[in-house]
């Protein structure tokens, strides 16, 4: 389970933190809460300082070649770690955020001439193992034979075109999904290439649990590593030179979104709007339903007056209901960040290169595999929570079309359907007929893996625009021509796959 950590005084709220896990809205559930850290007080008694731990830290990843930037953010995660802080953000310390500017109200006259100093930056990092996919997520395929990365680089060109500018695109990777990236971006000659296109994020070392020593596995010592969280972000741009690279080449703004998030885009009012408040940092937040009460939300830190985010592995159980009040606390954070790469190198100068973002420790085993290997944490951190270290950071309420991340199946089905469009710019939509609402889809769990759901539409998805809730039990293939309409539920309780003929089907439950 997550537990956060507190993160050093000089970020300017004394000890809160965000969870990796959750930047989605999940919840951590109750039973993982940790409410200390492991050596439970100041000055852990049987464990080894970190004068004795560091040396041993610092020759291992100086030995795998890390630089200096991967090296003092992991000494300030082990150090926060090692310090054993409570860190808990109570309901006293918060106030509800009131007053945010909201897109749909935004009066400014966009300014082209801000893209040529704006940087587009995917995080493209993760592996899409969830849905069986053993290479990076973003290699998916959405809509009309298109991927992820496909969207993206014809939405980069698109924007080129309109503007007649030329529009700075980078990715974070990591070592598991660059090469496979580059080969499939490498169509589009005008990205990019090599460094100019990507950098890679870094690895940290699993730290034993028992003593905080670096966790060893001989079997397989690449287990020995773990991703640092997409907090990483900014050591990783830091210390690839890639900062500095993009600042002597006068660009000023970064828009930075997750690959998988198609609602992402580069938005010029928002762009323009983000140069004329002069903020160092913007996030877009949404509003919270009842749907997203259990996930983390955006609130003011009584004490300095900024934004912070709380997790729910941060709320102390009696102010539970507080937390999950949406009326309260009305947004949550969606991962499209907007940074000034000005800014950003003066956070990094003033903290001796190392950004106190909040850390957070994942328990879990050296090999993922195998339970009985030993108990290790792996300490991350999140790129959101970085609106707590930039003094006069800033959030825009955006619309919910905005953030449109494919998690599963069941988004990649409803994606795939007449649902959505495929606009011009290559930016995929809910059409206008679902007034805002996707279509609540619920496949049956045998259709978690992407090859499973796709023998399932062998003539494509069934229409959905018309569909308020599609759940499907059993062994089903789609003909060609279904249509679905109000809330459906398709149901084979028998063995083998059967066919839902083409037809019309509205409110009812179908047994084949």
């Amino acid at each position: 389970g997550f537990s956060p950590l507190a993160s050093r005084p000089s970020c300017t709220s004394p000890c809160s933190s965000s969870s990796s896990a959750m930047v989605s809205g999940d919840a951590v559930p109750e039973a993982k809460r940790q409410k200390t850290t492991e050596n439970g007080g100041k000055n852990g008694t049987s464990m080894p300082s970190m004068e004795d731990r560091w040396p041993l830290y610092e020759t291992k990843m100086k030995a795998e070649g890390l630089n200096e930037a991967a090296i003092a953010a992991f000494k300030y995660n082990l150090g926060v770690l090692a310090s054993g802080a409570d860190v808990m953000i109570p309901e006293s310390r918060l106030d509800s955020v009131e007053g945010l500017q909201e897109f749909e109200k935004l009066k400014i006259k966009p300014d082209p001439k801000l893209l040529k100093k704006t940087v587009i930056l995917k995080l493209n990092g993760g592996l899409g193992t969830g849905m069986g996919l053993d290479k990076a997520k973003s290699l998916l395929t959405v809509t009309e034979g298109n991927s992820f990365l496909d969207l993206i680089a014809k939405q980069v060109a698109s924007m080129k075109k309109e503007f007649k500018t030329n529009l700075k695109f980078m990715l974070m990777n990591s070592f598991a999904t660059s090469a496979d990236t580059l080969e499939a971006l490498s169509k589009y000659a005008d990205l990019g290439t090599g460094a100019d296109l990507e950098f890679v994020q870094n690895k940290a070392p699993k730290v034993a649990a028992s003593d905080m020593m670096p966790a060893a596995w001989e079997k397989d010592p690449s287990h020995e590593w773990c991703p640092p969280g997409h907090g990483d972000l900014y050591p990783a741009m830091l210390g690839s030179g890639t900062l500095d690279k993009l600042l002597k080449k006068g660009f000023k703004y970064m828009f930075v979104s997750n690959s998988d998030n198609l609602g992402a885009t580069m938005d010029l009012k928002i762009l323009s709007y983000f140069a004329s408040t002069g903020a160092p940092f913007m996030m877009e937040v949404a509003v919270r339903t009842d749907a997203d009460k259990k996930g983390g939300h955006l609130a003011k830190d009584k004490i300095t007056g900024g934004l912070l985010l709380r997790e729910s592995a941060q709320c102390p159980e009696e102010d539970e209901k507080a937390f999950q009040d949406t009326t309260k606390y009305g947004f949550f954070n969606t991962n499209n960040l907007w940074v000034d790469l000005v800014a950003l190198k003066a956070q990094f100068k003033k903290n001796d290169g190392a950004l106190p973002l909040p850390v957070m420790k994942n328990s879990k085993t050296v090999d993922p595999r195998d339970k009985n290997s030993t108990k290790v944490l792996q300490l991350e951190t999140a790129m959101g929570a970085a609106i707590e270290c930039f003094e006069g950071a800033t959030a825009l309420v955006i619309p919910r079309s905005r953030f449109a991340p494919v998690k599963t199946t069941n988004d990649l089905f409803a994606l795939r359907s007449d649902a959505y469009t495929l606009t011009k710019d290559f930016r995929i939509t809910l059409a206008e007929k679902r007034n805002g609402v996707p279509p609540d889809v619920k496949l049956d769990g045998m259709y978690k893996f992407t090859d499973a759901m796709e023998k399932m539409i062998p003539n494509g998805p069934p229409s959905l625009i018309d569909c308020k809730k599609i759940v499907v039990e059993g062994e089903v293939t789609f003909a060609k021509d279904v249509v679905i309409k109000g809330t459906v539920t398709i149901k084979n309780g028998g063995s083998g796959s059967k066919e839902v003929p083409a037809g019309t089907y509205e409110d009812k439950t179908v047994d084949l």
